[in-house]
């Protein structure tokens, strides 16, 4: 039915004062497959049975990250060719918001991390902004819960990254970055790391555009925003320190790129859980987006401050406990804290302050999906008027 259901809000409220529904927007907590939680489960165990210590590599062997996902996302080379020549040939140019000149080096960029069928577009459009050979990922730690991680950092101890033209390298930056961090601050963490699919969702792309690329890989599972400040400052100060010792320039040299989806909405196959915030139907759907929409605006446009950041996590999360949602963006923790540790880093380098550009916005259900079932790949959830889900794509130059 075409129409708001009748306990649903008919006007779009401030974000200042949406407190309903709240609900964890993280779709490995609502499940997205069974495959992925079978996948979870066999990484889980091989980690433990592979490595004598549960969190961390004690060897000194080279290890490769393996793959978390190889449905929703390209993990062979003709893959991923192929994927990017559909997303030229379906042109979509008129979606983009604001078309960057070619020299445009973001420093800092959020994008999605869902199903390329769905958002295939949308990584190219933000990344071929990326131009520095060392890229930090700031990803959703989606099981955070599983661990009882929260309050820090979660890197991890491999050498490489599998991706679909070999092997990524892991950026002999992060071991120096670990290094100059305080105790609390972060941890070693690869089975949270290994089955974690948000950072892998990037590098096919990062990788496409630049076979030497080099990454960083950062999860950010539950803090609240005081506890943000504290890591994101900290963070900052050992990167800034490495960067000077290195002779590295932020932009050319280092990005830090932040994975997130937008709105998780609808009230089917969310294992049991309501996200429908405005009700179901052609109107709320719409209502949902304007409200997405809204708070891009308000938080990523033009200058960043910290005030934007802190509206844009007052907007996401619940005020009386931060586990819980109060607006289904499942990057509510990697967002403010990429961006809080770009504006420290900006502080520290007295550069010049980070401006945000909207570059697109879309939904699962907004544009025809990119046809990926003939290259052996497809969906890891539904995509329908009662579940869909949002897609930022922002960059900060």
């Amino acid at each position: 039915m075409d129409e708001v259901d009748n306990n649903a809000s008919r006007s779009l409220p401030s974000i200042d004062i949406l407190r309903k529904r709240h609900r964890s927007p993280c779709r490995s907590m609502i499940k997205r497959t069974e495959m992925r939680t079978v996948i979870s489960i066999c990484l889980f165990f091989g980690m433990i049975l592979a490595s004598s210590s549960l969190f961390a590599r004690t060897d000194a062997e080279p290890s490769t990250r393996a793959l978390a996902d190889t449905v929703g996302f390209a993990h062979r080379a003709w893959q991923m060719d192929s994927v990017m020549a559909r997303i030229r040939a379906l042109n979509h140019d008129d979606l983009v918001r604001t078309q960057q000149p070619a020299g445009t080096a973001w420093r800092a960029a959020i994008c999605p991390h869902d199903d390329y069928t769905y958002a295939g577009w949308l990584y190219p459009a933000v990344l071929q902004n990326i131009k520095a050979k060392t890229v930090i990922i700031f990803g959703v730690a989606h099981t955070a819960w599983r661990y009882h991680l929260e309050n820090q950092l979660i890197f991890d101890s491999f050498s490489s990254w599998r991706g679909p033209y070999g092997n990524v390298k892991v950026s002999p930056l992060r071991d120096e970055i670990l290094e100059r961090l305080p105790r609390g601050m972060a941890i070693v963490h690869d089975p949270m790391q290994s089955e974690e699919y948000s950072v892998e969702a990037l590098i096919p792309f990062l990788q496409y555009q630049n076979r030497n690329v080099e990454i960083i890989s950062i999860l950010v599972p539950f803090m609240d925003f005081e506890r943000m400040q504290i890591v994101s400052q900290h963070f900052a100060k050992a990167l800034f320190a490495v960067m000077k010792k290195n002779n590295l320039r932020w932009g050319k040299d280092v990005a830090l790129l932040i994975s997130s989806d937008a709105v998780h909405y609808g009230d089917e196959d969310w294992d049991g859980r309501n996200f429908a915030y405005y009700g179901t139907g052609g109107k709320a759907n719409a209502l949902a987006e304007a409200h997405d929409r809204e708070i891009i605006s308000h938080s990523f446009e033009s200058e960043l401050t910290e005030k934007n950041i802190a509206r844009f996590y007052a907007s996401t999360t619940d005020p009386n406990d931060f586990k819980k949602s109060r607006w289904s963006w499942c990057g509510r923790f990697a967002i403010p804290v990429g961006l809080l540790t770009a504006l420290d880093l900006q502080k520290l380098e007295k550069s010049a302050p980070l401006s945000g550009v909207p570059i697109a916005y879309a939904t699962s259900i907004s544009q025809p999906h990119l046809q990926v079932d003939d290259l052996g790949m497809g969906e890891t959830a539904i995509a329908t008027q009662r579940h869909w889900v949002g897609y930022p794509a922002i960059g900060f130059k």
